[in-house]
């Protein structure tokens, strides 16, 4: 791959390059010998990437050249963005109350060269931030306010800003990461689009194993679509792909909402869409809106600190006390009394300024339908764990125990199981869902919930379909993809 690094005026440059030749800006742009290379990656460190000046024309035609510029404009514009560095801030809040420590001053700066750091003290923070911003050298500012550290500002650090006692180190890093495996691209089958695949390494309880994400991979290749796994770090790469999968547990207050509100602002295709994600994590919006609609649930009522004494009589015991936005079970208890129930709702209130109480049905299993565009994908029996009255339960050791899955051809599933489950996910939108749910008798099945993000794991929900479950969700994608980039050429 060729290498280039391009700057003003290379003759005034305090850094010499190990193997590489500095290019002169002017000359990249004007002469016609760059137009015609190929696969090129250029390192633009001119002194300044504002709006149309020459180290933002630097990044701008080496895109349109397809050559590969760090940083490249979508990076330019993050570091302008308030938006986005607070949302990096968000990010790293928890690893940047442990790196600085009461006798900093409330005001730092760090410079960060490829990632790098002289001090090896903000190491990990300056690796960690080249991927939001990878822009050859970096400065970013923190600050103490509201009791907190935060990122304030991260802006490109021109050479002649190198203070000198770091020049050579900054020199050394540079040479080392122009001749190093990080400049090595593979290659690959052309993709006629791009997916990335967020995910969470570390999830205790992934939506999808190690294996299903492979299926996934394999079934997208197989039309076309280019994936990459990335995780929440990434954020600031969206704009690279074409569509975003989210297979990490997604919440409203967490970053998987904003990082699908960012690529839907980006114009991906996405699933869970935002508005999906909104629409299930909160159980009194769901309750509110099958019971509008009249599709059968459990009889609920929505609890808050001062209707408790009069509303929790008004259901029969046991009973099941539900958070919101709880998840996998957490957040869900069982109460055998009403003065129970009143303790237990009264601890969940403290979280939360409503709580959902339901009538508790006991059942053997739970129904799961999968939805995905408005057509069911498959049916499964969530059966219950053991003795216990939820699918998991934690063992003595504090391990999670399953009970174990049953997958049907949907045909098989009960035909007023699947009629109600889809009603009920059409209501939230046309993305991919799972609606639990139990059925009573041939003519009635109530639902418990919607899920957006229903795990889909190798072994279980594709017990049935196979490879074919997870080529039906690629082949919407890619009919999505599709139909928007012929709506944007008519546009």
């Amino acid at each position: 791959m060729t290498v280039l690094v391009v700057i003003e005026n290379p003759e005034e440059c305090p850094l010499s390059f190990t193997d590489v030749e500095p290019v002169a800006a002017r000359t990249y742009l004007s002469d016609q010998s760059f137009l015609g290379l190929k696969g090129a990656k250029v390192f633009n460190i001119c002194r300044s990437y504002r709006y149309q000046s020459i180290g933002y024309y630097v990044s701008l035609l080496a895109e349109a050249r397809n050559h590969k510029p760090v940083p490249n404009i979508t990076t330019i514009q993050d570091m302008k963005s308030v938006g986005i560095i607070r949302l990096v801030s968000e990010e790293l809040e928890a690893p940047l109350q442990k790196l600085f420590t009461a006798d900093d001053p409330q005001k730092v700066s760090v410079d960060i060269y490829f990632g790098k750091c002289l001090d090896k003290r903000f190491e990990q923070i300056g690796s960690r931030l080249f991927k939001f911003f990878p822009a050859p050298f970096l400065r970013a500012d923190f600050g103490f306010y509201n009791d907190c550290w935060q990122l304030t500002n991260v802006s490109p650090l021109t050479v002649k800003e190198i203070p000198e006692s770091e020049r050579a180190f900054a020199q050394v890093v540079a040479s080392e990461y122009f001749a190093g495996k990080k400049l090595y691209i593979p290659k690959r089958a052309v993709s006629r689009y791009d997916m990335a695949i967020l995910q969470d390494p570390d999830e205790q309880r992934p939506p999808s194993n190690a294996k299903a994400l492979k299926r996934f991979t394999k079934a997208a290749e197989e039309l076309g679509i280019g994936v990459e796994m990335i995780t929440k770090e990434d954020s600031n790469r969206l704009s690279e792909f074409d569509a975003l999968f989210i297979r990490e547990t997604t919440n409203v207050d967490h970053h998987t909402y904003r990082l699908a509100r960012k690529a839907v602002a980006e114009g991906l295709v996405v699933i869970d869409d935002p508005e999906s994600i909104l629409r299930c994590s909160n159980k009194v919006y769901l309750a509110e809106l099958l019971s509008r609609s009249r599709i059968p649930i459990p009889k609920t009522r929505i609890l808050h600190s001062k209707n408790l004494e009069s509303r929790l009589p008004e259901l029969s015991y046991p009973c099941i006390l539900k958070q919101p936005d709880s998840s996998f079970s957490q957040g869900v208890v069982r109460a055998e009394t009403p003065e129970a129930a009143l303790e237990l709702a009264k601890q969940l209130l403290k979280k939360s300024e409503l709580v959902i109480a339901q009538e508790f049905m006991p059942s053997e299993f739970d129904w799961r339908i999968g939805i995905l565009d408005r057509k069911p994908l498959f049916a499964c029996k969530y059966y219950m764990s053991g003795d216990h009255w939820q699918i998991v339960r934690k063992d003595k050791g504090g391990r999670d125990v399953y009970g174990r899955v049953e997958t049907l051809p949907v045909g098989k599933a009960p035909p007023v199981v699947v009629k109600t489950a889809l009603k009920a996910a059409n209501l939230i939108g046309d993305g991919l869902y799972g609606v639990d749910l139990k059925q009573i008798d041939k003519k009635t099945a109530v639902v418990i919930e919607v899920n957006d993000n229903p795990n889909i794991e190798a072994g279980y929900e594709d017990d049935v379909l196979q490879d074919e479950l997870y080529t039906r969700i690629m082949e919407v994608f890619l009919k999505r993809i599709e139909d928007r980039t012929i709506g944007s050429r008519n546009t």
